[in-house]
């Protein structure tokens, strides 16, 4: 029977995932020569060629995406394995680690371990990691993190066998005016209406992305006059008479009596955020009970 090596399989997914034996020997903390190394060997007990040259780089070859697929199946199996491990070893209050984007640490993560905290049994010990949306699923890969909390708009397909993704809420995007805005007071509000305003919003990643997506949906390209990626700078910002801005009802908590938030009933903007764990791993109990937590603040949220 072929053997099939767990550790030499994880090398060769990385590489598929990072492109470079180079960026596959940073991600797992190992020597260029030592990954090739591990993948002939992996070549010879498997009985394939699983890379071919491509120039100056290699490519994994058709034999290496189907070991691939079927090492899958394997890896989400361990993820079980290791959850309920890990449950019988700890029961429900192990520790659990999670990676948020800015908003939804006090939004969602710690409202969610408030909730925990409050139930008759002991909860999980969670460990918060802030992290940007889109690096979410390389803190998952890397096992540096088991939930993440991320935006469906960066999220992978959900054909992606890696991760098991759980829709969380659609939140809603409000615009920010001065005071003082001809139309802070004006009823029916649309985004439309802002077209000709100067706009504050990240000069890349992910809001740059939200904001100028919404106003494209609306009809226009919003003029960037400033850029800014933390909510209390854009809304100093806004206050300031420099700009407008859309801003996430789970940031706009943030209050400044020099800005009026109008809600777009028209045009609906959101931004959709879910939860994603590696494939399997959502059987673990202390992990599900956090999933959980984060499930039910996010009703109430919304």
């Amino acid at each position: 029977m072929t053997e099939w090596d767990v550790k030499k399989l994880r090398i060769l997914r990385t590489l598929r995932d990072r492109g470079t034996v180079t960026a596959t020997a940073e991600a797992l903390l190992m020597t260029p020569s030592a990954v090739s190394q591990q993948l002939t060997n992996l070549a010879k007990q498997l009985g394939v060629d699983l890379l071919e040259a491509q120039g100056r780089r290699v490519r994994l070859t058709d034999a290496a995406h189907l070991v691939l697929r079927h090492a899958e199946a394997v890896f989400a199996q361990l993820e079980r394995a290791e959850a309920e491990l890990t449950g019988y070893l700890r029961g429900e209050a192990g520790e659990v680690r999670v990676a948020a984007f800015s908003t939804a640490v006090p939004a969602l993560v710690v409202p969610a371990v408030r909730l925990l905290r409050a139930g008759d049994r002991p909860g999980p010990d969670v460990r918060v990691r802030e992290a940007e949306a889109a690096q979410a699923y390389e803190l998952l890969t890397a096992g540096e993190v088991d939930l993440a909390l991320s935006l469906a708009a960066h999220a992978p397909t959900a054909r992606d066998p890696r991760f098991s993704l759980f829709p969380l809420l659609a939140d809603p995007l409000d615009v920010a005016l001065p005071a003082g805005h001809p139309l802070a007071g004006a009823p029916g509000l649309r985004l439309a209406d802002l077209a000709a305003d100067r706009w504050i919003f990240g000069g890349s990643g992910p809001w740059s992305e939200i904001t100028t997506a919404a106003c494209e949906a609306a009809g226009f390209v919003p003029e960037q006059a400033h850029s800014a990626a933390g909510w209390t700078a854009i809304l100093a910002l806004v206050e300031a008479g420099m700009g407008v801005a859309l801003v996430p009802r789970m940031a706009a908590r943030e209050r400044r009596e020099g800005v009026v938030m109008r809600v777009l009933e028209a045009d609906r903007p959101r931004r959709h955020v879910v939860a994603a764990l590696r494939h399997g791993a959502e059987s673990g109990p202390a992990v599900a009970r956090v999933l959980a937590a984060l499930t039910e603040t996010a009703r109430s949220f919304s």
